[in-house]
C-alpha cells in the first residue's frame, strides 16, 4: 500500500470558532495577538489526531495585510510567535515535520490581484528568509494564477528548504487555477523554477480528482487538502476576499471518502484546509490505516 503523508487541517477558520469572535480582516494574525497560545493548541489537536507535520500560521502574515491596520512593524515577530507555537506544539508531540506557509499576495482566490513577478519575487524571498531556519519545508499555499506562482518559487527558492507549491483551483473545474489558467501550465512553471511536489489546496473536494489528473503528470509528489467552503464567488473590483460560507454536508465521512478517492489517483500528501479539523483528520488517519496504508 501507499505510505501518505498526512497534512494537518484548516487554521484560520478554527482559530475563529475557538476564539469566539471575529478577529476581522487579519482573523488568524490578530488571534495569536489576543489569544497567545491557542495556536498551538489547534497545532497539538492535529498531532493528536494523526497529522504528520504542523502548518505554521504564517500564511496571513503579509505586509498587505499589516500595513491598512498599522501592524506592520510587528512583520517578524508575528512570524516568530507563530513558528515557536508551532515548535511547542511538536516538542509536545514528540513527533513532525514544520511547514512553514507562505499565503497569496493581494487576497486569497483573486488572481486579479497578482503584483508583477519580481515584485513578487521579493515579496516571498524576505519571508521565506524568516521561515527557512525554523521550518522543515516551505509550503506555498492557495496560489490562483501562475504568475504569483512564479513569484512565490522564485522567492521561496532563494532559501535552502524544499518547497510545496499549492494551488487553488475553481470549484466547477479543477483543470483551472481561479485565474482561468490550466493547471496543466504549471509545467511551465515549474521548468523555470522547479518545486519539491505540487498540491491542490482551498478548492471544494469535488473539485480535487480533475486537478490532480493535471498535476500528476507534472512527475512530482503530488497531492490535495480540500476546503469545506461552498462554492467561492469572486469579486472582480476592490480588494475584498470573495463571497463564501462554510457548508454543513462534509461530514468527517464524507471527506475521508473523497481524500481516499484522492490517495486511488496515486496522491501522496492528503489533509485539510479552511473548515476541515482536528476531528476530519482523526477519522481520516484511522481510515488510511484501515485501508492498509501508513503514515508518514
Amino acid at each position: 500500500m501507499t505510505e501518505i503523508t498526512l497534512l494537518d487541517g484548516g487554521m484560520g477558520q478554527e482559530l475563529i470558532a475557538r476564539a469566539g469572535s471575529d478577529p476581522g480582516p487579519l482573523w488568524a494574525t490578530r488571534v495569536m495577538l489576543d489569544n497567545p497560545g491557542l495556536v498551538r493548541t489547534i497545532h497539538e489537536d492535529y498531532f493528536a489526531a494523526g497529522a504528520s507535520l504542523a502548518t505554521t500560521n504564517t500564511y496571513n502574515i503579509l505586509h498587505d495585510r499589516l500595513i491598512p491596520h498599522g501592524l506592520d512593524a510587528l512583520y517578524h515577530a508575528l512570524h516568530l510567535r507563530a513558528l515557536a507555537e508551532a515548535h511547542e506544539a511538536r516538542a509536545a508531540a514528540g513527533r513532525g515535520l514544520i511547514a512553514g506557509s507562505m499565503g497569496p499576495l493581494g487576497e486569497s482566490y483573486r488572481p486579479d490581484l497578482t503584483p508583477p513577478v519580481e515584485v513578487a519575487a521579493a515579496l516571498y524571498a524576505e519571508k521565506a528568509r524568516i521561515l527557512a531556519a525554523h521550518v522543515d519545508l516551505i509550503l506555498i499555499e492557495t496560489i490562483s494564477s501562475l504568475d504569483l506562482a512564479r513569484g512565490a518559487l522564485k522567492g521561496a527558492r532563494t532559501t535552502d528548504r524544499p518547497v510545496w507549491l499549492s494551488v487553488s483551483v475553481q470549484d466547477r473545474d479543477g483543470t483551472k487555477l481561479r485565474s482561468g489558467e490550466p493547471v496543466a501550465a504549471l509545467a511551465e512553471v515549474l521548468a523555470e523554477t522547479p518545486a519539491d511536489a505540487v498540491l491542490a489546496n482551498c478548492s471544494m473536494p469535488e473539485a480535487m480528482s480533475a486537478a490532480l489528473d493535471a498535476l500528476k503528470p507534472l512527475g512530482l509528489p503530488f497531492g490535495a487538502y480540500a476546503n469545506g467552503f461552498s462554492e467561492i464567488i469572486p469579486h472582480t473590483h476592490g480588494t475584498e476576499a470573495p463571497a463564501y460560507c462554510a457548508r454543513h454536508d462534509l461530514s468527517p465521512e464524507r471527506y475521508a471518502d473523497f481524500a481516499l478517492g484522492w490517495v486511488a489517483q496515486g496522491a501522496t500528501l492528503i489533509g485539510g484546509c479552511c473548515e476541515v479539523g482536528p476531528t476530519h483528520i482523526r477519522h481520516l488517519h484511522a481510515r488510511l490505516l484501515a485501508e492498509g496504508h501508513t503514515i508518514a
